[in-house]
């Protein structure tokens, strides 16, 4: 768990053995309820390589002074990616025309 919004990673290890790297991430949005969305990539155990990048949009909830993963959305492909950035620009452009 973590303290500050900063603090929270989705870098992840099993048995010494870092298997998710954190690449970046953007906060959404800040204060009791946080989003964030990060870019990481797993790691193959077959091969010992990072696989391709991927994309998580997560929501945290500060309870007694700590953030706690409430939910998650992971982005499959890139093309679910830029299926999800052509939408919202759309919806987004109707909004701003109305």
């Amino acid at each position: 768990m973590a303290e500050r919004i900063e603090d929270i990673t989705i870098n992840y290890e099993e048995d010494g053995e870092q298997v998710v790297k954190e690449l970046d991430k953007e906060v959404l949005t800040k204060g009791a309820w946080t989003t964030i969305l990060f870019r990481y990539q797993q790691l193959d155990r077959k091969t010992g390589d990072w696989g391709k990048t991927q994309y998580s949009i997560r929501r945290y909830r500060k309870v007694q002074g700590e953030y706690r993963s409430q939910s998650k959305f992971n982005i499959s492909s890139a093309d679910q990616a830029r299926k999800i950035i052509e939408t919202l620009t759309l919806w987004l452009g109707k909004e701003e025309q109305a």
